[in-house]
């Protein structure tokens, strides 16, 4: 069958329901032949289509036939043959659909551009030492970040579409002969039972990924940095890029992961275990600290030092809440300043959170409201929770239901408390890994980086905390 032009472009843009962007040409050449063109004028370079595709179109004196056209356009953009059931699907992918008069086979050109930023550092990943690059929202251009770090035909891509409206983008990167190959079918195959509307972030198919999608702990890892990923993938694991998205996901996770920082390998071995140390010991004072005092002060006042008892007497007298209420209250008070910072501004969130904490706890503590233990308490507690800012909102959780537990139950709920969340966690498995790797299981290898470093030379062997076929990183 050969096309009549307009009758073509007539039936694509109906199938296109007319959207005001859908943009169709017909050019008549100097022989007389008529040739149609549909695309997105949103999605398009104009340049490209103007100079690349319009130009040698309209000044050929000769006869066109889609392979002279396709060989005549190669430096124009990708080149396809493609038939009349595919022309829709190409023109909503950002590609230009070419009908020529009197052929049997159209020509998708991909001319594809829309606004993009350029990789910067990410705000939520910054470093002293080492790379500032960030992943952006172009799914091509992170790729590319990916591709600058391994000159290697093993790096291997895989595209998927999910979404049924959407038909977002999906990618899955790893290092063939690194990666294992039950781990990287097992997560090609969950994404391809994705059934949703759209994907509009990496986080919509997160859930779909983790193994306990209702836990409260995080099961994947997320990561806005292409030398972590590639770092993470030269270990094993496997990439998940989203179209739109600047989050990289990343198969198999251990909790450990998000105390680890990239600043702890660009600065002395020495100093990042120590730095290790010190994110572990502020987790457990934003987790034990608010429900210890509490505890102490409603249950246990008789083993609290009795100077620090008088201390705390002497400045809670005449408070008109019970230390539960007062707790509870204050905490609330810095998580509400916390959510105004980040909905503001930029030039109004910091002011606001400043001058918010500072009026409001002052005026709070000479009113006496609150007392001065209390908001130390609190706001040393939630300043410790963004030294590990990956699980901060999960860490925020379980403060809350520690606070709970201490107020009500005393330090024998907190002891159980965190024996239970200690064993849940222990039997969380991310394909093939303990969650709580390498202490629970004990892999003895794998403690040269868990929270001491040791020197490079002495990792010789990649992570033995999940699968992978190759074990040995350096001779």
């Amino acid at each position: 069958m050969f096309f009549n032009v307009e009758k073509q472009l007539k039936s694509i843009k109906k199938q296109l329901n007319s959207s005001s962007d859908v943009a169709t040409r017909v050019i008549q050449t100097a022989s007389s032949q008529k040739v149609g063109m549909i695309f997105l004028r949103s999605m398009i370079n104009s340049d490209l289509f103007l100079n690349g595709l319009c130009k040698p179109i309209s000044e050929s004196d000769e006869r066109i036939d889609i392979e002279k056209l396709a060989s005549s356009l190669v430096k124009t953009g990708d080149i396809k043959k493609i038939d009349e059931k595919q022309a829709c699907d190409s023109v909503i992918n950002g590609s230009v659909v070419i009908i020529i008069e009197g052929e049997s086979k159209m020509l998708a050109v991909d001319l594809q551009k829309y606004p993009a930023r350029l990789p910067a550092e990410p705000p939520t990943s910054s470093v002293i030492q080492g790379p500032r690059e960030g992943f952006v929202e172009d799914v091509k251009t992170n790729i590319t970040l990916l591709r600058r770090r391994f000159y290697t035909k093993d790096l291997t891509i895989k595209e998927l579409r999910i979404g049924k409206f959407s038909q977002t983008k999906i990618v899955i990167a790893y290092i063939k002969g690194i990666a294992d190959k039950k781990v990287v079918s097992e997560i090609s195959t969950r994404l391809k039972q994705i059934e949703v509307d759209g994907v509009i972030d990496s986080q919509y198919i997160m859930q779909f990924l983790e193994k306990r999608p209702h836990s409260l702990f995080k099961q994947v890892g997320s990561i806005e940095k292409p030398d972590i990923v590639a770092a993470k993938m030269l270990e094993g694991r496997v990439a998940i890029i989203v179209d739109g998205s600047p989050i990289v996901l990343t198969l198999p996770f251990l909790f450990l992961e998000d105390v680890q920082s990239s600043d702890d390998y660009y600065n002395s071995h020495i100093y990042g275990g120590f730095i290790r140390v010190v994110r572990i010991i502020a987790v457990l004072i934003a987790l034990l600290l608010p429900a210890t005092y509490i505890s102490l002060r409603i249950f246990h006042s008789n083993v609290t030092p009795i100077k620090f008892l008088v201390t705390i007497t002497n400045t809670t007298k005449g408070l008109p809440f019970t230390p539960f209420f007062e707790m509870i209250f204050i905490s609330l008070l810095f998580q509400i300043l916390y959510e105004v910072s980040l909905r503001l501004p930029s030039y109004l969130g910091l002011a606001t959170s400043v001058v918010g904490a500072l009026i409001l706890g002052d005026t709070g503590v000479k009113a006496g409201l609150i007392s001065p233990p209390g908001v130390i308490i609190v706001a040393l507690a939630k300043i410790a929770l963004y030294t590990v800012p990956e699980q901060a909102y999960q860490l925020t959780i379980l403060q809350y239901l520690f606070l709970f537990i201490g107020g009500s139950l005393g330090m024998l709920g907190i002891v159980g408390l965190v024996i239970y969340l200690i064993t849940y966690m222990a039997s969380i498995d991310s394909y093939g890994a303990p969650y709580l790797a390498p202490f629970a299981p004990r892999v003895e290898k794998d403690l040269k980086d868990a929270i001491l470093i040791s020197n490079t030379l002495d990792m010789k062997t990649r992570p033995q905390s999940f699968k992978n076929k190759n074990i040995t990183r350096q001779k």
